[in-house]
């Protein structure tokens, strides 16, 4: 095995400090990096990144290796939360995390490792890298921990990031990283995991998008175009949402395919030249489900889009793969017909194609048709 300078991305977090640990024991020479992200009330009860820099310091302290704490601030307002914002005040539902693997940690973060003379960067996902012989190209695994797997959110990856990229615990289930972190007296061997986005952290989201978008409250109207309650505004509303509507009380007018009476509402539509919030009764209501969608701003990890055929698709990162057909019309757009109808398929979220156990890459959600 050819040894490296590997700097590894030090989140505080339990996954990339098992990451540097395997590394060293592997006799790598390694770097911690911390990166600072966000710097807006950073430190609030909701979002604090100096705990998780403490933590990541710790952690380099038991390894013995070197931590330099990165201010990337503003290349993510610029490059990962404008574009939040502006897709969200379109209405659609963006994944911040999948631009900052994109943007920051793959093209800052990498950028500012190579520049200390590190001939490889690692972090703490799970996923995997694999040279394919055949084609001399590098492809993207699903980490082996199937419940973990972060594939989806690495899809836009290039070959010449994924060339310098390793990822050690996408080779190990994360009962055996705890494991390890406790084995050897880790400090953050029992750290939960982080969830949401980095600079909403915990907070209640519509709080916080509350600072950013511009509200215009409008009608919100059921199948049969009876209003029957109000929004706050489009943006704060995603496909298939089913809490904070405010209509809990009301009844189905009528017969509605889909559930009876007392059955959940949930959001099915968004009208934004009209400002109207579409909402039916039943999970399975023909308006959440979609045979095919189209997609854009594709980005394919072998650099070029695969041929037209079968694959598995994910339209959400908690999916199981769902078998659809990829039409391709260019290396920016394509369409995928379902096997079976999809629920809730979001524009702005992000279709990513699998090939078994190989991630292929995918695009931007911008339409998905639903049944009549």
């Amino acid at each position: 095995m050819t040894l490296h300078r590997v700097v590894v991305g030090l989140s505080g977090g339990v996954d990339s400090a098992v990451t540097a640990h395997l590394l060293k024991q592997q006799g790598h020479e390694v770097v911690g990096i911390f990166m600072k992200n966000w710097e807006d009330d950073d430190d609030s009860e909701y979002c604090s990144s100096n705990i998780d820099f403490v933590d990541a310091a710790a952690v380099a302290d038991v390894l013995g290796i070197e931590i330099e704490h990165v201010n990337f601030a503003t290349d993510y307002k610029d490059r990962v939360f404008a574009e939040f914002v502006r897709e969200y005040q379109a209405g659609r539902t963006p994944n911040p995390d999948i631009l900052c693997n994109a943007e920051i940690k793959f093209k800052s973060f990498l950028d500012h490792a190579m520049r200390l003379g590190a001939e490889k960067i690692a972090t703490g996902h799970y996923a995997r890298v694999r040279l394919n012989p055949s084609t001399g190209r590098h492809q993207l695994l699903k980490g082996l921990d199937a419940s973990k797997d972060q594939s989806y959110f690495l899809h836009r990856l290039n070959q010449a990031q994924l060339a310098k990229t390793l990822f050690p615990v996408g080779e190990l289930h994360k009962t055996e990283v705890r494991r390890i972190a406790q084995e050897i007296g880790l400090p953050n061997a029992k750290k939960k995991d982080s969830t949401g986005i980095c600079f909403i952290g915990e907070r209640p989201f519509r709080e916080f998008l509350n600072r950013y978008i511009v509200k215009e409250p409008g009608p919100i109207k059921d199948p049969t175009g009876r209003t029957i309650g109000q929004h706050v505004g489009l943006s704060f509303y995603t496909l298939g949402q089913r809490q904070g509507l405010g209509i809990g009380g009301v009844k189905a007018k009528g017969a509605q395919r889909g559930g009876g009476e007392h059955t959940p509402w949930f959001v099915a539509r968004k009208d934004m030249t009209n400002n109207i919030l579409w909402v039916v009764q039943g999970h399975d209501h023909p308006w959440l489900l979609s045979p095919q969608l189209q997609a854009g701003d594709a980005s394919w990890c072998a650099g070029e889009p695969p041929p037209p055929g079968h694959y598995a698709a994910k339209t959400r990162y908690r999916q199981s793969d769902a078998a659809c057909t990829l039409c391709a019309d260019d290396n920016a757009a394509f369409a995928l017909d379902f096997s079976e109808d999809q629920w809730a398929v979001t524009p702005g979220q992000s279709a990513v194609l699998y090939d078994g156990e190989v991630c292929l890459g995918g695009g931007v959600i911008s339409h998905a048709s639903a049944l009549p």
